[in-house]
């Protein structure tokens, strides 16, 4: 089954920084706008670098405090005239994403490389969007009824030799339960696992039946 994309859970537009915003001004930004990180982009508007409240933390750490057992972290670079900028702060050469990708695939990218936020680039390769976890996680927010009726309708509904008529479909908070009956056992994974792909769904029970025995619980 076809996930969610990119596009359906970004924010766009997005709030982005030159290289050369001050540290002051991007921490008003992020204040304002109720986002934790922002990217730096190029006069084009393509991505040079993300500035995260971990970035922005680290000059705040980096503070004399005597009153402090830890030692103080190394500090930011700073510019001329003794300004921090994003340039100074960014980590640069960011891991981007597209609109058309799947959640699955971003959810994926995110996990590979450690990362709480993903630049979505255009065909032109400049910054469109933002998507972060708690983006992706909203696929899990679909209603019950919702991806009950793509089990049935998108699922169920094109495997050949399954009948949904044969086929209970309860959902309770993404947790799937199938009962009732298939033709074939071979027909079972199939079932299950296109069950489980489908965007909102937590978990699958197989309660299934074939030639009248019931099939292992998973």
């Amino acid at each position: 089954m076809p996930h969610a994309t990119v596009e359906s859970v970004m924010t766009s537009p997005v709030v982005r920084v030159a290289p050369e915003t001050g540290f002051r001004e991007i921490v008003t930004l992020l204040t304002e706008y109720d986002i934790t990180g922002v990217p730096v982009v190029d006069p084009d508007g393509r991505p040079l670098g993300l500035v995260s409240e971990a970035d922005l933390l680290r000059t705040l750490a980096a503070q004399e405090d005597p009153g402090s057992l830890l030692p103080a972290p190394e500090s930011a670079r700073v510019g001329h005239g003794g300004e921090v900028t994003a340039a100074d702060l960014m980590t640069a050469q960011p891991v981007c994403t597209t609109p058309d990708t799947s959640v699955v695939a971003a959810a994926r990218l995110m996990s590979r490389h450690g990362l709480k936020r993903l630049p979505v680039l255009d065909e032109e390769g400049r910054v469109i969007g933002m998507v972060s976890r708690g983006d992706l996680l909203r696929v899990f927010l679909r209603e019950d009824r919702v991806i009950r009726r793509e089990i049935v309708e998108e699922v169920l509904g094109r495997i050949d030799g399954v009948s949904p008529a044969e086929i209970g479909v309860e959902v309770d908070q993404g947790r799937v339960v199938l009962s009732g009956t298939v033709p074939e056992p071979h027909l079972v994974p199939i079932v299950l696992n296109l069950c489980r792909s489908v965007d909102g769904v937590v978990s699958v029970t197989d309660r299934l039946r074939t030639g009248g025995a019931t099939t292992s619980v998973g």
